[in-house]
């Protein structure tokens, strides 16, 4: 079967050189189609977000929806666009490269969001879902008066701050 696909090599050294040849393309071939399936795919994505409030699950309109591209080292890459959500919370754009992809919303009267996303499907819907701000206590909350914990609970034995004397 090899002498039919070497017409060329009569002698024995000469077979020998010509199935080394064909040996190392092949090789050459197999091993460089294994690397490009290693690499990171090249595909573009198509991504829909909704955006909805976290309490009732009512869409959150005109919001800010921030897309960056993820470096390798986790830091954002440079680029990166902004959405908008209509009334219904919704907003899409087509065409983001597969690959890490850090999204930020930000709506007035809710907490800023932030996620990482690993694009790497044609279409991905992603809903986010946004929260009211947190109360914050402060240990000097009326003059020293009501110290409390992380939770909002009174905190025993902790002494209020004195005044300064006048």
């Amino acid at each position: 079967m090899l002498q039919s696909a070497l017409p060329t090599c009569h002698n024995g050294r000469m077979k020998s050189v010509c199935v080394m040849i064909i040996a190392l393309a092949v090789t050459l071939t197999v091993g460089t189609a294994g690397q490009n399936k290693k690499e990171t795919p090249h595909g573009l994505a198509n991504l829909h977000f909704n955006v909805l409030k976290d309490d009732n699950g009512k869409p959150v309109r005109n919001a800010s929806v921030v897309l960056h591209p993820v470096g390798k080292n986790g830091g954002q890459s440079p680029g990166g666009y902004q959405l908008k959500t209509d009334n219904e919370g919704k907003t899409e754009t087509e065409g983001v490269p597969y690959g890490k992809l850090r999204v930020q919303v930000l709506a007035q009267g809710f907490q800023t969001f932030g996620e990482d996303y690993d694009i790497n499907q044609p279409l991905m819907n992603i809903d986010i879902r946004l929260k009211r701000p947190q109360s914050q206590f402060t240990i000097y909350d009326q003059g020293g008066k009501n110290t409390r914990t992380d939770d909002g609970s009174p905190q025993q034995g902790v002494p209020t701050p004195q005044q300064p004397p006048k």
